[in-house]
């Protein structure tokens, strides 16, 4: 499903990179932008009651501050202490975790709301998915392939593959309310995925397109 102001689309090209740490670097430099993604401000609803919402790589936590002010109880994580810091006194609980080796801390929970955005770890990604609460909501955007002709990231690894976002949730079994794949022009030019799907059982309120 596609939904919201079309993208202008291009076929992408493919450059190889073998240092993974400048790369790292841009995402999270993308991630600490203080303005929250617009895709993530147009798809989280208010919370509904006593709500729990995990922010992933949350960077400086500007969707958790949002997340918090719609009347969610927020769990953010991310490996930078440096950038979790700046939560302190938020009302956001912090977790400092390696998400990409070990255990997660908090995976035993279940949430009503997850957001991720430019971050993008393969091999957890189902297990993302399973963090999900029945009838919670998944927002998730980050780059795609053909995001190289703009800039960083610009390794494989952290790109998404044609329609690779839309499949994955639909392997998850996740029912998808809206879906975009394509070219943005803020907060700078960048290829992207991005995502807004619940977990049945379906509330309504919670897949409302208006």
């Amino acid at each position: 499903m596609c939904t919201g102001k079309p993208f202008l689309l291009f076929k992408p090209a493919l450059r190889i990179m073998t240092d993974n740490r400048p790369e790292l670097s841009a995402c999270a430099a993308i991630r600490d932008t203080p303005a929250p993604s617009a895709w993530i401000r147009r798809w989280l609803p208010a919370a509904q009651g006593d709500r729990l919402a995990l922010d992933l790589a949350c960077g400086s936590g500007r969707h958790s501050l949002l997340a918090r002010d719609l009347g969610y109880r927020v769990v953010a994580v991310d490996r930078d202490a440096q950038a979790l810091a700046t939560l302190q006194g938020s009302g956001v609980q912090t977790l400092q975790e390696d998400l990409e080796h070990g255990r997660w801390s908090f995976c035993a929970q279940r949430f009503d709301l997850i957001v991720c955005t430019h971050y993008l770890f393969r091999p957890r990604l189902d297990l993302l998915a399973s963090l999900l609460a029945p009838g919670g909501r998944l927002l998730y955007e980050t780059f795609a392939q053909g995001n190289e002709r703009f800039g960083r990231p610009s390794n494989p690894a952290f790109l998404l593959r044609p329609g690779e976002l839309l499949q994955w949730a639909h392997r998850a079994g996740l029912h998808v309310v809206a879906y975009e794949d394509g070219v943005l022009s803020v907060p700078r030019a960048a290829r992207v995925q991005r995502l807004a799907a619940v977990r049945a059982p379906l509330d309504d309120a919670l897949i409302a397109l208006d």
